[in-house]
């Protein structure tokens, strides 16, 4: 019997927010700032190092300079815009860059801060972007939870038992819930529900889960785990790095311990699978 799988408690509730600028000095003294009022803060010297720390980890919000050498504020801000819709941005703007700032917000920006920053506007602007985000998310999550509910207590009435269905309908008909055990996978926003918790992966990692869910309880090879979850070919040895980086990333958010899985296994030199009950 497979242990009752929980969500561990959530041991940053402040947020997460990415902080890029080229400016060294500039940068490290917004991260104290925003650390010094309980956020955590990762700090990229470049747009495309901020761009690649996107991909790797899961951020709540973007600080971040307009005017940067190789790659703009604003053609990073493109990119994000791009691959992580749901994502705000601020900007920090100089006097000359008011006009960018503008043409920045109507391209998707959240807002913008001018130099020279302020420290109390800077973590009021954090607190408000983050504090309508988790609200934003909590009308979600109690959204889901409802329809999940609804759908339960219509079998319920129909005489279909207490077991739900495996994979639930959306309101055009198409698949919206995965569920393994009490996991379940919404496929409209990408969510993942353990037990009473509604918890946030990377759209990568998310896809990944969704791959070994459909297989579960049967191993998915290294190169089929890449294959369906990012759409590309590769070699097996090429493929066991990439799904390293998102299994680890799902282990951190569902495992009790991710030192220790017992709930995404590792099959050495073949790939993983998804034991639940």
């Amino acid at each position: 019997m497979v242990a009752c799988l929980e969500r561990r408690p959530e041991m940053n509730r402040s947020g997460h927010i990415l902080v890029v600028d080229d400016e060294a000095n500039l940068r490290q003294t917004v991260a104290r700032v925003l650390q010094r009022a309980g956020f955590e803060v990762t700090t990229a010297a470049s747009g495309k190092e901020g761009l690649t720390l996107l991909s790797q980890q899961v951020f709540d919000l973007v600080f971040m300079d307009i005017r940067m050498p190789d790659m703009t504020g604003l053609e990073t801000l493109q990119t994000i815009n791009a691959n992580y819709p749901k994502l705000p941005v601020i900007l920090f703007t100089g006097q000359p860059d008011l006009n960018s700032a503008v043409s920045a917000l109507r391209q998707g920006a959240m807002d913008y801060l001018q130099k020279p920053l302020k420290p109390e506007l800077i973590i009021e602007r954090a607190k408000t972007v983050l504090f309508n985000l988790e609200r934003d998310r909590r009308k979600k999550d109690l959204q889901t939870q409802i329809e999940i509910l609804q759908a339960e207590l219509r079998d319920l009435e129909n005489g279909e038992g207490t077991e739900p269905s495996l994979e639930d309908k959306g309101s055009n008909g198409d698949e919206r819930y995965l569920k393994r055990g009490n996991l379940i996978l919404d496929l409209h926003t990408q969510r993942v529900i353990v037990g009473n918790q509604t918890i946030d992966l990377s759209p990568t990692a998310f896809s990944y889960l969704i791959v070994l869910a459909r297989h579960a309880p049967n191993i998915v090879d290294y190169q089929t785990l890449v294959t369906e979850a990012q759409g590309y070919q590769t070699d097996a040895r090429e493929a066991q790095e990439l799904t390293k980086w998102h299994i680890h990333q799902i282990r951190e958010v569902i495992e009790p311990d991710a030192q220790r899985p017992i709930f995404i296994i590792n099959v050495r030199g073949i790939g993983y699978r998804l034991v639940i009950d």
